[in-house]
């Protein structure tokens, strides 16, 4: 017997939940199947290490591109926590760094001095200005039907800083922008975090990358969620439970047909669910496979996706302490409170591209990392606290996914684990291991995931965090906007079947607006608009 439902949503990522309550709300019968046996996707916590009373954001880790509709309409009880520091980066080639700091421009202002850059630090005054306006311009319209680019950058009403960010290469805007070496790699590596690509990219792949991480909340700001990530999902399950929403967990969905009928497999064995709309929170790849299976054509997705590849390799520590820096005047609280960067001038990043193009792992490999526990010490039990222990978040670039094969996946996850520690090494005064708590077999507490392992835990293609290449908020001027779907930047191409997560446009990172945006197409829809 076939069931029926208004809406089935594929994968309890955070975007299927943002969806499924919405759409409950409005009192349609939801269901969210998920595979795995818990809901949130790539926004979760976990306890990472055996016997460790520490609850890690294990995949993503900061929240920028939330918007406040999304948190008010689902009256969601979720706590953003800002950063003073927006960063720190060592000088990998003398003493010193640059330390910005967010509440004292006159201190920011001597760091630049202090690395022979002071010009640079007006440059980044009116960068950073420019980039502002941008988003005060672009973030409210996440949630409404996408402009056409016409429309956009008449709201941006600025043609220069137009053409600077968007139309011609963005690494080649931050070389002109910037006079110094390690300036212009801090400046840069908003368009690499996940996202492989030289600084002079013709593609303007990362333009699209630096564009989301600088308008997040109309000002670019990226905040710690108090609690860890799952926090921030669990505030959505617990939404759509509250209206109404069935979330199935353990319920793996192994086929989907063009007439929207749902095949899923769970523990008590196989049930089919029929639809009138279908929301697809997984990749564009996902979706042609399960098509394929249910009907033997993938609605030409296929062909019309191109290979996706993340380019990242992701590292959690949990440490006795905070480790000791080379520059000894700077207290390592400073230097980790914000994003700390390392081997990330604008030539080392671009050596580390062609080293990981021609197929070897760089060295040094480019790496930012975050201490969630010093904003947020929540997500430790109350003797870790206590001992001072401190938990490290590594987001290592230009690792892509071509480096790693299934064969190869466990050697190299132990290769750029070590080149990791390597890169992080370089700019400390003790080596990081020792350093390392151990968990209760005895093991030290440091967790690697490479593209391979974000493809097998959570079906990301190619370990992509974006589900393929980023796309424009916007639509081209001469795009189609006959129905809600295109409207809302949710289509498949085929009727009923809608992206709801990372693959719709304006998808990517913890948001929620691919799942808002699918909700609103659906309800369009179903009201004849």
């Amino acid at each position: 017997m076939t069931e029926r439902r208004d809406v089935v949503i594929i994968g309890g990522g955070h975007n299927g939940l943002a969806a499924a309550a919405y759409l409950a709300k409005a009192g349609l019968d939801v269901e969210v199947l998920e595979r795995l046996d818990v809901l949130g996707g790539a926004a979760v916590s976990a306890q990472a290490f055996p016997g460790v009373d520490a609850r890690l954001s294990r995949y993503s880790y900061l929240v920028s591109l939330l918007p406040q509709k999304v948190i008010d309409d689902l009256g969601l009880s979720i706590a953003l926590a800002p950063r003073r520091y927006s960063s720190y980066t060592p000088n990998p080639h003398g003493a010193g760094g640059l330390l910005v700091d967010d509440h004292d421009p006159a201190a920011t202002a001597a760091s630049f001095a202090s690395l022979g850059a002071a010009a640079d630090a007006e440059a980044w005054q009116r960068f950073y200005a420019g980039t502002g306006r941008l988003a005060r311009a672009l973030f409210p319209t996440v949630t409404d039907p996408l402009l056409t680019r016409a429309e956009a950058r008449a709201a941006v009403g600025d043609d220069a800083l137009w053409d600077a960010l968007i139309e011609r290469p963005v690494g080649t805007t931050i070389a002109e922008t910037f006079a110094d070496d390690l300036v212009r790699g801090v400046v840069y590596t908003d368009a690499l975090i996940g996202t492989f690509a030289p600084n002079d990219d013709a593609s303007l792949l990362a333009n699209r990358c630096f564009l989301y991480h600088v308008i997040g909340g109309g000002t670019g700001a990226w905040n710690v969620p108090v609690g860890g990530m799952g926090a921030v999902s669990g505030e959505l399950a617990r939404a759509a439970r509250l209206a109404g929403a069935r979330l199935t967990t353990g319920a793996e969905v192994v086929a989907l047909d063009g007439d929207r009928v749902v095949t899923v497999r769970e523990a008590g064995g196989e049930r089919r669910i029929a639809a009138d709309q279908v929301l697809v929170n997984c990749s564009p790849a996902e979706l042609a496979r399960l098509l394929a299976t249910g009907s033997g054509d993938d609605g030409g997705l296929g062909a019309a996706s191109p290979a996706a590849e993340g380019a990242q390799v992701k590292v959690n520590l949990l440490l006795s302490r905070l480790p000791r820096l080379k520059d000894a005047a700077l207290a390592p609280e400073a230097a980790f409170g914000g994003t700390f960067h390392i081997n990330e001038t604008f030539r080392q990043l671009q050596a580390a591209y062609d080293e990981a193009a021609a197929g070897r792992v760089p060295d040094p490999l480019p790496a930012e990392i975050y201490c969630h526990s010093l904003t947020d010490p929540s997500i430790l039990g109350p003797e870790l606290r206590a001992s001072g222990a401190q938990t490290l978040t590594v987001f290592a670039l230009h690792a892509p996914d071509r480096l790693v094969t299934e064969a190869t996946n466990d050697a190299m996850r132990q290769t750029l684990q070590a080149a990791v520690l390597s890169s992080l090494d370089s700019v400390l005064a003790e080596p990081v291991e020792s350093l390392l708590l151990s968990d209760a077999n005895g093991d030290p507490c440091i967790e690697t995931k490479t593209t391979r392992d974000l493809e097998h835990a959570l079906r990301l293609p190619g370990g992509s965090i974006f589900h393929g290449d980023l796309s424009w908020p916007w639509l081209e001027d001469d795009a189609p906007t006959g129905t809600p779907a295109e409207r809302w930047g949710v289509g498949t191409g085929l009727a009923g079947i809608h992206f709801c997560g990372s693959g719709a446009q304006r998808g990517g990172a913890v948001s929620a607006i691919g799942g808002h945006n699918a909700a609103m197409a659906v309800l369009e829809e179903r009201a004849g608009l």
